[in-house]
């Protein structure tokens, strides 16, 4: 697996915890960490973990050639 999948991985996961976390406490930790949800930081983390869920998207239907 390539190093830019590994981290798509680990984002998506950052990104499922949180999604967790406000669905079942209403505690959205990236905007508790950094500033709030409109906070500049906040939302570049939004983004990366968007970017990372498109690129596990593109995994899920690529073939595997291990």
């Amino acid at each position: 697996m390539a190093i830019i999948q590994r981290i798509a991985l680990v984002l998506t996961i950052i990104g499922a915890i949180n999604w967790g976390l406000i669905g079942f406490f209403e505690f959205d930790l990236v905007a508790y960490l950094f500033g709030g949800q409109t906070a500049i930081i906040s939302r570049v983390i939004y983004g990366l973990v968007g970017i990372a869920g498109l690129i596990n998207i593109a995994l899920l239907f690529s073939s595997r050639n291990d």
